[in-house]
């Protein structure tokens, strides 16, 4: 957690990509963490290779490779007063859930596009973070990436030895 105590803002996460160019390719460079994580969770499970080529499918994948692109975006906190005035100098639409009464607000915005989600909270800092950070790749990111299909191409996820 980054704090910028001069605006009342701090910050989550790292992954803040300026372009949808930037976006893609940091997308692709999870597949091998993606993978990895895959392997480790089916290992802990005591999948041996048959299982883990059964049940470890592109699909599966492919929904760690996007929680995981999703748990490193950059996010900003700050209160909901702070939130506005942020806001007000952006020309990003919004994409605002939650209740509008609650004092805190946490926001993604990419360097890109005109667009950002945004979800309120009062107590639950880190539900709300990660509910924004599913928000923000489901309507920020998940058009960028559909056109990639699988992981990389043709390349089997299997390629691993998990025993």
């Amino acid at each position: 957690t980054a704090d910028d105590t001069a605006t009342g803002v701090e910050t989550e996460g790292y992954l803040a990509p300026e372009t949808a160019t930037a976006a893609r390719d940091r997308y692709a460079e999870v597949v091998p963490t993606a993978k990895t994580a895959a392997r480790e969770a089916a290992k802990a499970m005591g999948f041996d290779r048959a299982e883990y080529e059964r049940r470890m499918t592109n699909d599966v994948i492919s929904a760690v490779r996007d929680a995981v692109f999703a748990s490193s975006l950059r996010v900003r906190v700050a209160d909901g007063e702070t939130f506005d005035e942020w806001r007000t100098d952006s020309d990003a639409e919004v994409v605002l859930v939650g209740n509008d009464s609650a004092p805190r607000v946490v926001w993604h915005a990419p360097g890109f596009g005109d667009c950002a989600v945004a979800a309120t909270f009062g107590e639950e800092r880190e539900a709300a973070v990660a509910t924004l950070r599913r928000q923000a790749f489901g309507r920020l990111y998940r058009d960028l990436f559909d056109d990639e299909a699988g992981t990389d191409g043709d390349e089997s996820v299997a390629d691993g030895d998990v025993s």
